[in-house]
């Protein structure tokens, strides 16, 4: 099976992913990312143009040297949303990953066939399912991104699906894994939700 990019994608810029903007700031989210990981894992987080990117520090896209010290995780078009969801799968990649331009994953375009978007799905679970326990956290709305606005999505309900029950996971254990974890905390203390992953603050018809 091929492997699909799961980062770097065009991410859906829909009403949807600019609502509740208003009462989240880019600059509060950057801060508080840069302050759990930028001195223990060199990774800052930015505010990037039209699509978003993860690059390893001394590296420019397309493998061109930086003389940037660090490492950064570039979020789209200054949403909000845009940055929960690449910062979910940095924290989902391991640290060899890290070293990868986008973790090493190559983009396939919008357009997928319906079983090439299953594919594209399976990679999603856990980052998506991250992304909605943080902008929980946040009380930020998390929608599901099916990410195949010209092709062929199919039934999603799948998918969502497993994204709940990859949070029932992380409920039932009561903790997420260590940086993603790290993370919940500071947002639940800054936004002053329950500093908990409560089921029943998740509410799969929303999403």
């Amino acid at each position: 099976m091929a492997q699909v990019n799961h980062l770097c994608h065009f991410f859906l810029i829909t009403d949807k992913f600019a609502m509740n903007q208003d009462n989240h700031k880019i600059e509060d989210i950057i801060r508080i990312f840069d302050e759990c990981f930028a001195e223990e894992y060199n990774t800052r987080l930015e505010k990037g143009e039209d699509y978003p990117i993860y690059l390893p520090a001394f590296l420019d896209e397309d493998g061109v040297k930086s003389e940037r010290p660090y490492n950064v995780i570039l979020f789209a078009h200054g949403y909000y949303s845009s940055a929960l969801h690449e910062i979910s799968h940095w924290l989902v990649a391991g640290a060899e990953r890290r070293k990868l331009e986008d973790f090493g994953y190559w983009y396939e375009p919008d357009g997928r066939s319906a079983e090439r978007q299953r594919e594209f799905e399976s990679v999603e679970v856990k980052p998506q399912a991250i992304e909605w326990v943080l902008a929980t956290a946040a009380g930020f709305r998390y929608f599901a991104s099916a990410d195949n606005l010209s092709g062929n999505p199919g039934d999603n309900s799948a998918f969502k699906q497993a994204v709940f029950e990859q949070v029932k996971i992380y409920a039932e254990r009561g903790y997420l894994p260590k940086r993603a974890e790290t993370l919940r905390k500071a947002l639940a203390k800054f936004y002053g939700t329950e500093d908990k992953i409560d089921l029943a603050n998740f509410d799969l018809a929303r999403i």
